[in-house]
């Protein structure tokens, strides 16, 4: 699930709540982004694929490198960053906690007009390949140098 600010700034849903329940019912004003010396204005998504495979295992690493190969690198070939991390979620279905290994994938978008398409698609082919009911993706405005 992604949600917009009022001015077209991506904001995780968590944080959407809370400004919603903060600012009692008025809309949030996004504060213009103000980067500085060799920053440059992009946004900045955070996929968030829970690497569990029902009850039957895992995604492996080699299935996980072949997926980035051909699923994330030719849609963002400018680069990626993998960090190798832990979640949890509740199961709607029993309402039981799940925790399980999972990988963040961060990507400084080159802000072309097809950057959200890209990142549906990265995240429908995850969840058809290894069966998985949703992949997380935070997009947030931010200020990048390399």
């Amino acid at each position: 699930m992604r949600i917009r600010a009022a001015a077209g700034v991506p904001v995780p849903a968590t944080l959407a709540a809370a400004l919603l329940a903060a600012s009692s019912g008025t809309a949030a004003i996004a504060q213009p982004l103000t980067c500085h010396g060799a920053e440059q204005p992009r946004e900045i998504a955070e996929l968030v694929f829970g690497r569990r495979i029902g009850t039957q295992g895992e995604v492996g690493e080699a299935a996980w490198q072949r997926f980035v190969a051909r699923e994330i690198t030719p849609r963002f070939p400018e680069g990626i960053t993998l960090i190798a991390a832990g979640g949890q979620w509740r199961n709607p279905g029993n309402g039981r906690i799940v925790r399980e290994p999972a990988t963040v994938v961060i990507i400084a978008m080159p802000g072309r007009p097809d950057d959200s398409q890209r990142l549906d698609a990265i995240a429908d082919a995850y969840k058809s390949l290894f069966r998985q009911r949703s992949v997380g993706i935070i997009v947030h405005p931010a200020c990048v140098s390399f």
